[in-house]
């Protein structure tokens, strides 16, 4: 691809999870506990129940929100490296395996020898909404001595995945290390979940680390404690230099500075599951400010991956697909 900004090195940190991807009716989601959209935790043994009482079985592919996003940009041909932990199993094999066939650098992720490789159940119901059940397995015991500013050295950017902040003290370090070696942060909020359960130290994390804010409208929703679409931006603008929100089919809105834009979704013919259009959003987007575009198409290249993932089943596009994508951020 032409004018990729080769130089510019992304950084994912987050859980490597292997997505186990199934379509269910909203009936099925009847028979569990939790939200309908929500993420919750779940243990090896309770994963291990609602894989076998799936109606059909699921489609595998690479995932993790953090893991996402990196894979997405290894692929548009940035440098990329992701940390995390994955177990010393074939899904962990095939997790690493198929980060480095798109081109990226695997070396910082660590192997934990007795543990499992994490997955996420990620329940899609005739509406494309996903509802996910994830055990973390390896990626959880990811720790404070596990990252040093030496795994950030050579990089520009940092991206992290909001559900780290279910261990607040590995997130601030991972922040203060990521900063202290001279990175811009961005953060996808993940979950409402997520935002709720940091409660009033996300704020302080967001105000004294966080240069940019990725969150779709429930997210921001949870943060800013109302629906209003202007307050909800206007909060999180106090907390980071850039914010881009996201409304699925009615498009994103981005702030930097005195600048806000609005960009439209892409049409797409059918919503065939969401899992992963918010992180492929958030690839989009760092491809763009990567190769130094304005904020609108930055926005704009968001929208294109959004859509290529939302008419499939999973988050692994197909490489037809991907010659389609490459062929829209060159126009």
């Amino acid at each position: 691809m032409k004018n990729i900004a080769k130089s510019y090195v992304i950084a994912g940190v987050g859980s490597p999870v292997v997505d186990q991807v199934a379509q269910v009716p909203n009936s099925f989601l009847e028979t569990i506990h939790g939200e309908k959209g929500g993420m919750e935790l779940v243990d090896e043994e309770e994963l291990a129940i609602l894989l076998a009482s799936l109606p059909k079985s699921p489609i595998s592919s690479p995932g993790g929100s953090a893991g996402n996003t990196i894979f997405a940009l290894a692929r548009l041909g940035l440098s990329t490296r992701f940390i995390g932990v994955v177990g010393d199993d074939v899904p962990g094999k095939y997790y690493r395996d198929a980060f480095v066939m798109r081109g990226g650098d695997s070396s910082r992720m660590l192997t934990r020898k007795t543990m499992p490789t994490a997955q996420c159940l990620s329940l899609v119901t005739p509406d494309g909404e996903r509802t996910m059940r994830t055990h973390l397995g390896a990626a959880a015991s990811l720790a404070i001595e596990d990252i040093s500013s030496k795994d950030f050295s050579g990089c520009n950017h940092v991206h992290l995945e909001g559900y780290l902040l279910f261990n607040q003290e590995l997130m601030r370090h991972i922040l203060k290390e990521a900063k202290g070696s001279g990175c811009t942060v961005s953060i996808d909020l993940a979950s409402f979940e997520v935002v709720h359960a940091a409660g009033q130290l996300l704020p302080e994390l967001l105000d004294e680390y966080v240069d940019m804010v990725f969150a779709n409208e429930e997210e921001a929703e949870a943060f800013a404690g109302t629906d209003n679409p202007e307050t909800c931006l206007a909060e999180l603008s106090k907390y980071a230099d850039l914010v881009a929100i996201k409304y699925g089919a009615e498009g994103a809105v981005i702030h930097r500075g005195e600048e806000t834009c609005r960009v439209a979704a892409v049409p797409v013919r059918e919503v065939v599951d969401t899992t992963g259009a918010g992180d492929m959003w958030a690839a989009g987007f760092l491809f763009g400010l990567g190769n130094g575009k304005p904020l609108e198409q930055c926005g704009n290249f968001g929208s294109m991956l959004g859509a290529a993932v939302v008419q499939q089943q999973g988050t692994d596009i197909p490489e037809v697909q991907w010659n389609l994508v490459l062929e829209q951020l060159e126009g």
